[in-house]
């Protein structure tokens, strides 16, 4: 028996990372001076969104699926880098690696551009 299609771990992924972004979003409500939450709430809000889409637009046929999966995982390993990093600094006092959120922004830039290049290239018949 084969694991979960890679559609369905993304949308699992997905879901974590809207509760994720929830619980930051609350927590930024809640506490003084919790001015990364905020950031980094709506990074995972938005690309959890994002997720979704991107799976559903595969799963349709819409866009070519192998690139529109790959920047699916893209978004969700970029804004994961993006949201610990802050949150750590917020909670942690330092960061996840050097450099880390401006990584996890570079790779959320190629995503978006991979989704693009995924909806111009020529798609697979059904």
């Amino acid at each position: 028996m084969s694991g979960p299609s890679p559609a369905l771990a993304l949308i699992v992924l997905a879901a974590i990372m809207g509760a994720g972004g929830v619980i930051l979003a609350a927590a930024s409500a809640h506490q003084a001076d919790a001015s990364r939450l905020g950031p980094a709430s709506s990074m995972l809000l938005f690309h959890a969104s994002a997720v979704l889409a991107t799976v559903a637009l595969s799963e349709r046929a819409i866009v070519n699926a192998q690139l529109a999966i790959a920047a699916a995982w893209g978004f969700v390993v970029a804004a994961t880098l993006f949201a610990t990093d802050l949150t750590l600094r917020q909670y942690a006092g330092h960061s996840l690696f050097p450099l880390a959120a401006p990584t996890g922004g570079t790779l959320l830039i190629l995503s978006w551009l991979l989704l693009a290049v995924a909806a111009a290239w020529p798609r697979r018949s059904p």
